[in-house]
C-alpha cells in the first residue's frame, strides 16, 4: 500500500513540476531579445537577494521552535532578557543590506534600460506606431507606409523603435519574450525599444484591464529574417487602404478580431489619433497637411511626447 502511495506522489509531483516548468516557457523567463535578457537578469538576481533573508529567516524560526521545546531542558528560560547589541546589529544589518542591494539593482537597471533608449545595434531601426484600440491593436509603419491590426511583423536581430498611444482608454502594451511593459494613454505618446534576436512567433498581450472585450486583446508578433521582412511589406502594399473612413468603422470596439494587412495608410494617422483629430482622406495626387481640425471633444489629457 505504501509503495502505491509513493508511486502516486512521485507521479504527481512530477506532473506538478512539468505544469510549473512549462509555464515558465515563453514567457519572462525566456527571453529572446536584449532588453528580455538583461530584465531576466535583473529578476534573479533580486530573487536571490531576498532569498539570502527569507531562507535564513525560515531556518532561524524552526531552530528556535525546536530549541525552545518544552522537553529539551538545556534550553534557558530568562524571563528578565530584554537587549542584546548583537542580536540587534544582526536584525538590522542585514536587512539594511538586502534594501540597499535591491536599490542599486533598481537603480542601475532603471537607467540602462529605458524604455526610450535606443539599442545599439548596426542595423537602422525600423520605426512603427502602435495605437491601442477597444479591443485591439494598431500598427503603422511610417516609413513602409502599411499598417496591421493584431499582428506585428518585425525583423530579427534588428531594434524596432516603437512610438505608443491609445485612442481609447489606458492600456498596456506588453511583449514578455521581449520584455518591458509600457502604458499607452489618450493625448500622450510614449517611445518603447525593443529587439527580437531570434526568427519566430512571439506573444503580444495588453496588460491592463480595459473593459468587456479585455480577453481578446492579443496578438502575434513574427520575427522574420531581414530579407523576408522586405518582402512582406512589398506585398502588404497591395491590401486595402487605412484612410479616415477605414478608420472609423476599425475604432468601433470589438474583440478577437483577426489580423487585418493595410496597404498604405492615410497621411499623419497616428499624430492625428495622438491629438484627437481625423486624418485627410489618401491622396495619391497631392500631399496635404497632415492633419485638420475635428468637432471631437477633447480626451481631457495633456499631449506629451517622450
Amino acid at each position: 500500500m505504501r509503495s502505491r502511495f509513493r508511486g502516486a506522489a512521485r507521479v504527481s509531483l512530477t506532473v506538478i513540476a512539468l505544469l510549473l516548468t512549462s509555464a515558465c516557457n515563453r514567457g519572462v523567463l525566456d527571453p529572446v531579445g536584449p532588453v528580455g535578457r538583461a530584465e531576466k537578469t535583473i529578476l534573479i538576481n533580486s530573487t536571490a537577494i531576498m532569498l539570502a533573508i527569507i531562507i535564513p529567516t525560515m531556518i532561524a524560526t524552526l531552530a528556535v521552535a525546536w530549541w525552545f521545546r518544552a522537553s529539551n531542558k538545556k534550553a534557558q528560560y530568562r524571563p528578565d532578557w530584554e537587549y542584546s547589541g548583537a542580536v540587534e546589529m544582526v536584525v538590522w544589518s542585514i536587512p539594511a543590506l538586502t534594501v540597499l542591494l535591491l536599490g542599486g539593482i533598481a537603480w542601475i537597471g532603471s537607467h540602462d534600460l529605458d524604455p526610450a533608449k535606443p539599442l545599439p545595434s548596426k542595423n537602422p531601426p525600423v520605426n512603427v506606431e502602435v495605437v491601442s484600440l477597444d479591443w485591439k491593436w494598431l500598427f503603422i509603419y511610417p516609413d513602409q507606409g502599411i499598417a496591421t491590426v493584431n499582428q506585428l511583423v518585425i525583423p530579427a536581430g534588428t531594434p524596432v523603435n516603437f512610438k505608443l498611444t491609445s485612442a481609447t482608454v489606458w492600456n498596456v502594451f506588453f511583449v514578455p519574450q521581449l520584455g518591458t511593459m509600457i502604458y499607452t494613454m489618450p493625448r500622450m505618446a510614449d517611445r518603447l525599444n525593443l529587439q527580437a534576436d531570434k526568427v519566430g512567433v512571439y506573444d503580444g498581450i495588453s496588460g491592463h484591464f480595459s473593459g468587456d472585450g479585455f480577453p481578446g486583446m492579443q496578438f502575434k508578433v513574427h520575427a522574420l529574417p531581414p530579407q523576408q521582412f522586405a518582402a512582406w511589406a512589398a506585398s502588404a502594399r497591395s491590401g486595402p487602404a487605412l484612410d479616415g473612413a477605414t478608420y472609423d468603422q476599425l475604432q468601433k470596439p470589438s474583440s478577437y478580431v483577426k489580423p487585418q494587412t493595410y496597404g498604405s495608410v492615410a497621411p499623419g494617422l497616428f499624430d492625428a489619433i495622438v491629438a484627437n483629430r481625423a486624418p485627410l482622406p489618401i491622396s495619391p495626387r497631392t500631399s496635404p497637411p497632415a492633419l485638420h481640425v475635428s468637432p471631437k471633444p477633447p480626451l481631457g489629457h495633456a499631449s506629451n511626447v517622450r
